[in-house]
């Protein structure tokens, strides 16, 4: 049995524990080696508490500047149509900290203008790398490109998925909490990308998940019935309802998204929706005392959440952001490492 996340401590002298350090439990861990993550749904839940506790193992080691080059002589390409700033640098910098290098490639860069195939694009990277980290638009694209690649893929966000956001993100609610079993945890806004992936990575935790969004743009049915099985499985829920007050009602944290994902037409008719959803102070004083607010990034301040709430207490944003660097760290590490 994989050791999970609730079984991370400490040993006498202050030294982290992970089931890294431990041969016996490393050799009945989840084998992510080769592994492409296309979406959340390709992890299992011991897979997801694998790279949880390995990403706090990996923070633990960069706040006491210990260098962990286990990735040396490795290179990992990046492919992006969309510009980045967060998933960009959090796989360049994590790459190289485990000792290897990254390169990138835009749009633009590639022979894809040119009208060479997505397949034969990723046979040629595949020659030249040892895993590629690819943002498309359409998530079909990513299946497609994935079909000619021989070495890992990493999502690095579809329309459809964000999964290594989600997972940085129950990274950074253990980090608060000290564990995931339980949480509740309210999505404010657009059933988008973001908001897939936070729904089956959280349920697959053991979390309780809402979504309140407004008639149109609920997240995909058919994405809420798979979490909803992995809820059934792990002890969790899930729930989308219109009513935002109700939805913030004693959770743990809100979080929300821009209200105009990357590459969508501005649509005046979502704006207007999505307004009565924007993260207050007042709907933050429905969670509980101790509730944080989240928020992937960019945001727009007085747009989907108020300026007082963005920059206030119980913001942890820039806790979010920061932990995405031990996550890709982590997600790396387990599937070229």
């Amino acid at each position: 049995m994989v050791t999970t996340i609730g079984e991370f401590g400490t040993l006498a002298g202050g030294q982290v524990h992970s089931w890294i350090d431990d041969p016996s439990a490393r050799a009945a861990a989840p084998v992510l080696r080769g592994r492409s993550i296309l979406s959340d749904l390709d992890l299992s839940r011991a897979e997801v508490d694998a790279l949880v506790e390995t990403a706090l193992w990996l923070k633990t080691q960069r706040e006491r500047s210990q260098p962990h080059p286990y990735l040396a002589g490795k290179t990992l390409g990046m492919l992006f149509q969309h510009p980045s700033t967060r998933t960009r640098n959090a796989f360049q910098a994590g790459m190289e900290q485990l000792g290897g290098h990254a390169t990138f490639l835009g749009a633009q860069d590639l022979q894809l203008t040119r009208g060479e195939t997505l397949p034969d694009t990723a046979q040629i990277l595949s020659r030249y790398v040892d895993g590629i980290a690819a943002r498309f638009g359409a998530h079909e694209d990513l299946i497609t490109f994935m079909g000619g690649a021989s070495v890992p893929v990493y999502n690095a966000l579809t329309e459809r998925f964000h999964p290594i956001e989600a997972l940085s993100d129950l990274l950074t609610l253990h980090d608060r909490f000290g564990g995931l079993k339980g949480l509740k945890l309210a999505y404010m806004g657009d059933g988008n990308n973001v908001c897939h992936s936070l729904m089956l990575s959280g349920t697959a935790a053991g979390m309780h998940v809402t979504v309140a969004s407004p008639d149109g743009f609920e997240p995909d049915a058919t994405l809420v019935a798979r979490a909803r099985e992995l809820a059934a499985q792990s002890g969790g829920s899930i729930l989308v309802t219109p009513d935002p007050a109700a939805a913030a009602s004693g959770v743990d944290a809100i979080y929300t998204d821009v209200h105009e994902s990357m590459g969508q037409p501005d649509d005046p008719h979502k704006r207007v929706a999505l307004a009565p959803y924007k993260v207050t102070q007042a709907l933050m004083a429905e969670a509980r005392p101790t509730a944080v607010f989240m928020h992937c990034l960019p945001m727009q301040r007085d747009v989907e959440v108020e300026a007082a709430v963005a920059d206030g207490p119980q913001s942890i944003v820039f806790e979010q952001a920061a932990n995405r660097l031990h996550m890709h760290k982590a997600v790396l590490l387990l599937t070229m490492g």
